[in-house]
């Protein structure tokens, strides 16, 4: 039976692409219109047939895992590729994984439900891995969010610098503000607004690691009396600031908390403020959470869509004075991070084992072809209390920055 409903569901799902099949007893099929990409794949685990016509994302990612499905050539970008561009068609699945679909939608507000007690534990589980293993595929700065490529030509160092930089512009940073920092990472971003901008920085996180690592570049740069790290929630910081900022925070607050998050924005933001929360977004309408992602790499993390984001900041009385779509650029970033993550993944072996090496490359690879094919992008939200805080035009954004000169008047 399963193997019958398994040839069923990939005659249906597979139009773009030449998918070779050999099942379990040996058995050849191929599926697609003969064109590329092409991938050719072996499944050596009768069970594995059941799981991935019951949840495809789930059975195929851990398959590869397992080394139950491998891929000739281990072309698993291919492969990927060839899932992905499919994925993103209307009507993409069958009848019987209907139900399945509709009832994850159903339960994600209890999947994203996301309070003060519940939050540490989600955000241990990816950013409280072992640090040497961002320092094996991260820029310098360990920016762990899409870069902003200017030019394809740009290294990955540079095109973060100028991701930190666009967003202090439209910041409109000056010096001796207060910043609140949501979701600091490991500081890069608040000791660029100390240091070369001459703000005053209070950057949050629930990652110890990236807490403890943040104090001690504070501590490094001679910044420790500009910028502090607290190892705390944004729903417990308390005080006015002059800017809020969050990069890459948004996608893990939960859609049952995105009142919440914007009335905090609201609250903590002076009347003159501007606040930027950068996120990663679908272009399509709202979903649901790769089964794959959710069970291994980001639990509780969902990416918006921007119905549901505006829907939250509008019931907020906050005004929303600009919203800026990147498309490829975190594609890009993520091919980056993969070119460095393969050519070190030795050193990632021997820090973990080949499963997680595994795991790892396809989530970096499906998440870089999700930017590339099925609708994903990046948003950054301007908000502010009063229409004239910022600028009638984006002109500004583009002048030409001097923010050592900004930082030498602040001294």
């Amino acid at each position: 039976m399963w193997t019958n409903l398994f040839h069923a569901m990939l005659t249906h799902f597979v139009r773009i692409g030449d998918l070779h099949v050999t099942l379990p007893d040996g058995t050849i099929r191929q599926y697609g219109d003969g064109t590329r990409p092409f991938a050719a794949i072996h499944i050596k685990d009768p069970s594995l047939l059941r799981r991935i016509v019951m949840n495809p994302d789930l059975g195929v990612g851990e398959g590869y895992m397992e080394g139950t499905l491998t891929i000739d050539d281990e072309d698993l970008y291919g492969f990927l590729e060839l899932a992905v561009r499919n994925a993103a068609r209307p009507s993409a699945f069958v009848w019987w994984q209907q139900p399945l679909r509709l009832m994850r939608r159903a339960l994600r507000v209890v999947e994203q439900y996301n309070p003060i007690e519940r939050a540490p534990a989600n955000v241990a589980h990816h950013y409280d891995l072992s640090g040497e293993l961002y320092d094996l595929f991260l820029d310098a700065d360990l920016q762990y969010s899409c870069a902003y490529f200017r030019k394809p030509s740009e290294t990955l160092e540079q095109a973060q610098d100028n991701k930190k930089r666009h967003i202090a512009s439209k910041l409109l940073i000056e010096p001796g503000m207060r910043v609140l920092d949501i979701g600091c990472g490991w500081g890069g971003l608040a000791l660029t607004l100390a240091s070369e901008y001459g703000a005053h920085v209070l950057g949050v996180t629930l990652s110890k690691e990236q807490h403890e690592v943040a104090c001690q570049r504070a501590r490094a740069a001679g910044l420790q009396d500009q910028v502090e790290f607290r190892l705390m929630d944004y729903r417990a910081v308390e005080g006015e600031f002059d800017r809020i900022v969050s990069v890459g925070m948004f996608e893990h607050v939960g859609v049952p908390h995105y009142r919440e998050f914007f009335d905090q924005v609201h609250h903590l933001l002076k009347p003159d403020g501007v606040a930027l929360i950068h996120t990663i977004g679908r272009s399509s309408p709202p979903g649901t959470t790769s089964s794959f992602i959710a069970k291994y790499i980001f639990p509780g993390g969902y990416v918006p869509a921007l119905s549901e984001t505006m829907r939250a900041i509008e019931h907020q009385d906050l005004c929303t004075t600009d919203i800026e779509v990147w498309r490829l650029h975190y594609a890009e970033t993520l091919k980056h991070w993969r070119a460095r993550f393969e050519a070190n993944i030795d050193k990632v072996r021997d820090i973990y084992d080949e499963r997680f090496c595994r795991m790892w490359r396809y989530y970096l690879i499906a998440a870089e072809l999700t930017f590339r094919h099925d609708h994903q992008v990046v948003f950054q939200f301007q908000l502010t209390h009063r229409q004239d805080a910022v600028p009638l035009t984006r002109d500004y954004l583009y002048q030409p920055e001097k923010p050592r000169r900004l930082r030498q008047a602040a001294e």
